[in-house]
């Protein structure tokens, strides 16, 4: 036990020397602006629903009415083939990388793609090649690197740590050309983008032509859960080889009703109207100094040119009931530090004008 705990010690004494040690943090009272509740349903919605346990997996006892009626809910609100519910979108990402690709197999994607991807392909037996960000030309030269087996290529629709948006389009393409199958997550999103919050893949009608997608429910739709969407034949190949699915107690009941709940509570709201008046003024602010993202993105990124530095600006934006947070090495490239802010339809006017002043001051 001593030797594990020097250990941990170590490892920790190293990430502090470096400046990037993380520690747990509490924005009771705060002005939010580092949430991925977007569209602020988070804010607003007040569970009422009695949580009782779901007693088991899906597969055993943790099967329900309520998740059977959402999944088929889902399916047909996202104009898929079928769905299926996973816990998180970690676990979503986990079942599908560990289970769909294998030996023999190429999984490519994004350098930037999320951690959950990049768990997945470890678990898998497939072979896997980063491509640089959003580059085609890169994507195609790994193409070239796969002599045999099926080619999956994985990429998010909106980055979550540069706020920008995937080609979705020129991607599609390639794939086609390339007879790969393309997988979007599309966490940052949905709820956001599309038709009634379909996603970008549905807003540029390319939904039809991926082989899976990905929505989770914990960021603009503001409760918990995540769903894959895909073929029939996906799903059912899922929760016979997804060991994230397969051996985890299900959601209660009243989790499934309460994710149907909050996306038909987006689906007509002014709330995206909203943001994007709100991500407007901010920019407008900001006159787009320093800005690395979108214009459109909730999603608003400030690099910084040096660690001290964004530490600096972070605690002073604390110090002043701003809740943002710094993204430090190693979640991002050594040198990479930023102030990763996220937008919302709830801030107001004033908090953003206050922010943004004190954050050029």
């Amino acid at each position: 036990m001593n030797d594990m705990n020097a250990r941990f010690l170590a490892k920790l004494a190293e990430r502090k020397e470096k400046g990037s040690l993380r520690s747990l943090s509490l924005f009771d009272g705060m002005v939010d602006f580092c949430s991925n509740d977007y569209l602020s349903i988070a804010q607003t919605t007040k569970q009422t629903a009695i949580f009782t346990g779901s007693t088991g997996s899906r597969l055993i006892s943790g099967n329900s009415i309520g998740a059977v009626e959402a999944e088929s809910y889902l399916a047909d609100f996202f104009q898929a083939e079928a769905a299926l519910v996973f816990n998180s979108g970690y676990d979503a990402n986990l079942g599908l990388f560990s289970s769909v690709p294998q030996k023999g197999d190429t999984v490519l994607y994004d350098e930037l793609i999320h951690a959950s991807v990049r768990d997945g392909i470890r678990l898998s037996h497939a072979k896997a090649y980063s491509f640089r960000h959003n580059d085609l030309l890169d994507l195609q030269k790994k193409f070239e690197l796969v002599k045999e087996g099926t080619v999956f290529v994985a990429v998010e629709s909106l980055y979550s740590m540069d706020g920008d948006f995937a080609p979705l389009r020129e991607l599609t393409d390639l794939c086609e050309q390339n007879n790969a199958l393309l997988i979007v997550d599309e966490a940052h999103a949905a709820g956001v983008f599309g038709t009634e919050g379909r996603g970008l893949m549905e807003q540029e009608q390319l939904h039809h032509r991926c082989f899976a997608r990905l929505i989770t429910f914990g960021k603009a739709y503001g409760t918990h859960g995540a769903v894959i969407l895909g073929s029939h034949q996906l799903r059912e190949y899922l929760y016979n080889f997804a060991r994230s699915f397969i051996y985890t107690t299900a959601l209660p009941e009243a989790q499934y009703h309460h994710i149907v709940q909050n996306v038909e509570k987006t689906r007509f709201s002014t709330s995206r109207n909203v943001l994007l008046d709100k991500i407007f003024l901010f920019r407008t602010l900001m006159k787009d100094q320093h800005l690395i993202s979108d214009p459109l993105s909730p999603i608003q990124i400030v690099p910084i040119d040096s660690l001290s530095h964004c530490l600096m600006l972070t605690q002073k934006l604390q110090n002043n009931q701003f809740a943002v947070k710094a993204i430090l090495p190693p979640t991002v490239p050594e040198g990479g530090q930023r102030l990763r802010i996220c937008i919302h339809a709830h801030n107001t006017e004033a908090e953003i004008e206050s922010f943004v002043q004190l954050l050029l001051q």
